[in-house]
């Protein structure tokens, strides 16, 4: 029996797109390219191999990018401003942190969440308070400036309350910066809840590496100086290439990165297939294969895309790669990620490897997990 439903005719020809990537079960660490997406990375190399790259052209894609992105997150495109990396947008609220200040963080959260932060704490800039990430809503009180979470843990998968952390910061009047590196392509995500929301688009959303985004609100904008402005971030970019007069742009796009061009050409594609899809149907069939994993091997599901449980040595996670099995190893668990491309047999080939790996099993190593 089949343990997600069949896929719409949009979901069906978005999953042809990426050929037959069987055993590929890492989207948490990598997205895979659509074949739009080398097709237009194909040639554009090509027209910068025969001298006709017209760079200008470029404003274009990073524009229908960031409307893509928009899009996919429920926010106006004024609201979203381009960028690299995770770390440096994250550094931007970092920054604007007031001195003797305290941030909440989430214990064990990825480390581009983290570090800005800590860096600050260590020099007695600011305090640092980290929490289980299940006690974050309780732990926002009067004295928290900001708190900061992935919206979907990275070591485990686990879903933060991100609507909990919300009211709970509001009724404080508490800024919230949530990671959605790890939920937007697979898990419907509205940024509008959040003051500002980062993603680096390379894992679901099956970006080139180099392409992320910020989401922040004209709030929140005020607080938050554009630190990294350079020509990208001017009122009219082509005319902003020069100092040292500068007219900032008046929404988010001042904190607009200078877009490395093949990445958002790739980019470009990627997301308007996002895009197009219901994203809650997306979510809906990783769910479905990742619960199915988890009663094939003895644990209570867990109903999220990424699938955890302790590996400690490192067994499990050996017998997949020896059974050609892509997953990776976080934080002494092993972990594997199901996206669109993926389906039961992949879940068949992962309980086969893992039952073969020892006399007992992960599901016997396990039991009632």
């Amino acid at each position: 029996m089949s343990t997600v439903p069949e896929p719409s005719p949009a979901l069906a020809a978005a999953i042809a797109e990426f050929g037959e990537p069987r055993g590929y079960l890492a989207a948490a660490t990598n997205g895979l390219p659509p074949q739009r997406a080398l097709v237009a990375m194909q040639a554009d190399l090509q027209a910068w191999s025969a001298a006709r790259r017209d760079l200008a052209r470029y404003e274009g894609v990073v524009e229908r990018s960031r409307a893509a992105y928009a899009s996919l997150v429920s926010v106006p495109a004024q609201r979203v401003a381009v960028g690299s990396q995770t770390s440096v947008l994250v550094a931007l609220a970092a920054a604007a942190v007031p001195g003797g200040a305290e941030v909440v963080l989430a214990e064990g959260d990825f480390s581009s969440v983290h570090f800005p932060f800590v860096q600050r704490a260590e020099r007695g800039e600011i305090r640092v308070r980290v929490v289980p990430v299940e006690q974050l809503a309780a732990a926002v009180g009067p004295e928290s400036w900001l708190v900061a979470f992935s919206l979907v843990q990275s070591a485990t998968g686990v879903l933060a309350d991100g609507a909990a952390i919300a009211a709970a910061a509001a009724a404080h009047g508490t800024l919230t910066l949530c990671d959605t590196t790890q939920a937007v392509g697979v898990l419907p995500v509205e940024a509008s809840r959040y003051d500002i929301t980062v993603c680096h688009a390379y894992k679901w959303l099956c970006c080139p590496r180099g392409v992320a985004f910020l989401t922040i609100t004209e709030a929140a904008q005020a607080l938050v100086p554009p630190a990294q402005a350079g020509w990208y971030a001017g009122e009219a970019v082509w005319e902003s290439i020069y100092g040292p007069q500068m007219r900032l742009a008046r929404d988010a796009r001042r904190y607009d990165v200078s877009p490395a061009w093949e990445a958002w050409v790739g980019a470009e594609q990627s997301l308007a297939l996002f895009a197009s899809l219901d994203i809650g149907e997306v979510w809906a069939r990783a769910v479905g294969l990742g619960d199915a994993l988890c009663a094939g091997l003895g644990m209570q599901p867990q109903h999220q895309a990424i699938v955890t449980w302790p590996d400690p040595e490192g067994r499990d996670l050996a017998a997949l790669e020896a059974a050609g099995i892509r997953a990776s190893g976080r934080a002494g668990r092993a972990r594997v990620a199901f996206h669109l491309w993926n389906d039961e047999s992949d879940v068949e080939a992962a309980l086969q490897a893992l039952s073969a790996q020892s006399p007992r099993g992960a599901a016997a190593a396990h039991p009632g997990r």
